[in-house]
């Protein structure tokens, strides 16, 4: 697939703006601060219906309106072309359109298109906290099987509710106010509903993890060139023997877990366990990347990553679109190079540079001036 046109309404810096793009390469040229990310940010938004650069929907809104407009034209696998409508309304619930025909919730226009982007703010990947790491692999599993984003939403609405209970079950007891088994009795349910669904996730991030391990570990030797193996490995908040996959046994082994807190989670009022408390250690040799791998390193690291996930992707059916929005100023010489010899395979590839020459040659591709709020071809 590849994305044959852009057209933004309220977006960020842009009143309007319009841009068709070919299979191969695009780059997108200008000074700091003139909208290159914001392009490649919307182009994203339609994959993930979500930002690599904020948490919520009201920045992406240009101030002063009222919404904002992405409108995405696609060229599918099998030629046919879709036009991907999203209506951005902080506050409020979003709309989206496929060819023009409302569908009843946003997230059924995931898996039209498909993106794997990476940016300067994956240096948290590596660096940041486990939510960094979290998120990753969250916004993978959407991108392989759309049905994920209902089962995020479940979890989060699980994860909501048994928090605010657990909340008000600790400050009765710091009250000493009646009406705890009431509650108590409310908590076994909700804990039933948190180990159904987060097993659903659980399960589903190890087998990611699974085939992304021996991906990763290539990509890292690919971009690094053969300085160290590169390695993750997933931290449960639950203990898991090595093998476990199947729900129901994930389902159980949660659920023993919650029980087993049940009262340092009354003492803190908040959830201990579950999938919102894991994390993905990221290895080199045999040395955690946090806190050990050097500048360099971290970035071939996340960069590895994100070579993974286009790879993945790619072998499940169907090339996802490739962004590389504003990284090439990061990296040194070598790896900007080896970059480049490893991503112009790909069917599109869209670049973002505040300069030029930053971005090596063969990626150049069909080059656009961005400046002023206009995005012009050069």
């Amino acid at each position: 697939m590849f994305v044959t046109a852009l057209g933004l309404a309220d977006f960020r810096s842009y009143p309007q703006a319009e841009v068709t793009f070919e299979p191969g390469v695009t780059s997108f040229v200008g000074r700091n601060g003139q909208g290159k990310t914001n392009l490649a940010e919307a182009i994203h938004y339609t994959a993930t219906l979500g930002s690599h650069r904020v948490a919520n929907d009201a920045p992406l809104v240009r101030m002063g309106a009222p919404r904002a407009i992405i409108r995405t034209e696609i060229r599918s696998d099998t030629d046919r072309d879709v036009i991907v409508e999203i209506e951005i309304n902080p506050g409020k619930a979003n709309r989206a359109r496929v060819n023009r025909a409302p569908v009843p919730r946003p997230r059924e226009v995931l898996g039209l298109l498909r993106t794997v982007l990476f940016a300067p703010e994956d240096l948290a990947l590596v660096k940041g906290d486990p939510s960094e790491r979290r998120k990753f692999l969250d916004e993978l599993l959407t991108l392989r099987s759309p049905r994920m984003a209902g089962v995020r939403s479940d979890y989060e609405r699980v994860l909501k509710q048994r928090n605010s209970l657990l909340r008000s079950a600790s400050l009765a007891r710091r009250q000493n106010r009646g009406g705890g088994e009431g509650q108590l009795r409310t908590l076994e349910v909700w804990d039933s509903h948190l180990a159904r669904v987060g097993s659903e996730l659980l399960a589903t991030r190890l087998e990611l993890l699974d085939s992304l391990r021996p991906l990763v570990d290539t990509a890292y030797d690919a971009v690094a060139r053969g300085k160290g193996n590169a390695r993750l490995e997933y931290k449960s908040s639950v203990p898991l023997e090595p093998g476990v996959r199947g729900r129901e046994a994930l389902a159980e082994i949660l659920l023993a877990a919650v029980h087993e807190k049940r009262q340092d989670e009354l003492d803190r009022g908040v959830s201990l366990v579950g999938p919102h408390r894991d994390d993905v250690v990221l290895g080199l040799g045999e040395l955690p990347a946090k806190g050990y791998a050097s500048h360099g390193e971290s970035w071939s690291f996340a960069l590895a990553l994100r070579l993974a996930s286009y790879e993945l992707l790619r072998a499940d059916g169907g090339e996802p679109v490739l962004i590389l929005d504003d990284v090439f100023a990061e990296l040194d010489t070598q790896r900007r190079d080896r970059l480049a010899e490893l991503v112009i395979p790909a069917r599109q590839v869209l670049v973002t540079a505040a300069v030029g020459a930053d971005v090596p040659t063969e990626l150049m591709g069909v080059r656009y001036e961005v400046g002023e709020g206009t995005v012009r071809r050069a």
